[in-house]
């Protein structure tokens, strides 16, 4: 009996999912997020390269401050989120250029952006549900408009990293040869953070800003893990940005929860298969 119900529950699930499949505003988030996926995986490896997480989950927060402030001022969120982002990574740039001082300096802006996004929530008069969201993710209130802005960032981030490849691989594995070499490495530093920021910014409106790292680190750290190429940690990272980006979401439809849970649930399932892969190895 146990097992016809579990079966009834397995074929009402698939019926769920292909229903939901058929709406607009489902097809909007796969969209989105699979261009999120892709984002990932082309700047997530120069940000483990560059040891840079901390950067991301502070440009998140500080992503999380705009959203929270266009929220109180009815602007638009998106648009909120890149420019508290993009601000928040020319600090870091800023004020943490040299290797000593970026995480004191990253906690410092971390702290502050944190306390005035908690006074813009608690100013909000809304529905606490909509500030929420900008923790935890809304991917199903992705609209073609926001779909649209999503693209254009992506595009923008993308052809700066392709026409930056040489110099911030360089940069980034040895930045004082690099420097020595005539390479711009501090000008090549402001414009990869400003490039992290608008990353990240783009990912809050979808996994919100508590998980950024589950798509922009874990998969490029899975990718890492199995090789030292960078053109090849960069195509697996796409492909293990996109499995855990567009399978997380796809699983995360009939059972109606937050797209984030499934999101880093496959992501980390990936970087533990990933990490027994290179043990086998050794």
């Amino acid at each position: 009996m146990d097992r016809l119900l579990e079966i009834g529950e397995s074929i009402a699930d698939t019926e769920t999912t292909a229903y939901l499949l058929q709406q607009d505003f489902v097809i909007f988030g796969l969209a989105a997020i699979a261009l999120l996926g892709l984002l990932s995986g082309a700047i997530g490896p120069f940000i483990i390269m560059r040891q840079m997480s901390f950067s991301v989950h502070g440009a998140s927060e500080l992503a999380l401050t705009g959203a929270a402030a266009a929220l109180l001022f009815g602007l638009n969120l998106g648009l909120g989120a890149v420019v508290g982002s993009v601000i928040a990574a020319l600090m870091f740039g800023i004020m943490g250029a040299r290797a000593s001082q970026r995480d004191s300096s990253i906690g410092v802006v971390l702290a502050f952006g944190l306390g005035l996004a908690v006074l813009f929530i608690h100013l909000y008069p809304g529905r606490s549900g909509t500030s929420f969201s900008l923790l935890t993710g809304q991917i199903v209130g992705v609209s073609e408009h926001g779909l649209v802005q999503m693209a254009v960032v992506a595009a923008i981030i993308c052809v700066a990293l392709i026409a930056l490849y040489r110099p911030l691989v360089f940069s980034s594995a040895d930045p004082e040869v690099a420097a020595a070499r005539g390479v711009p490495v501090r000008a090549i530093n402001m414009i990869f953070a400003v490039l992290v920021g608008l990353a990240a910014a783009q990912a809050v409106q979808v996994v919100g800003a508590l998980l950024v790292l589950s798509l922009l680190i874990t998969p490029a750290a899975a990718a890492a893990a199995v090789t030292s190429s960078p053109a090849r940690a960069i195509g697996l990272t796409i492909l293990f940005a996109e499995i855990a980006a567009v399978g997380g979401m796809l699983l995360s439809l009939a059972p109606g929860v937050p797209v984030s849970v499934f999101v880093t649930t496959v992501s980390f399932v990936i970087y533990l298969a990933c990490r027994a892969v290179a043990a086998v190895r050794r």
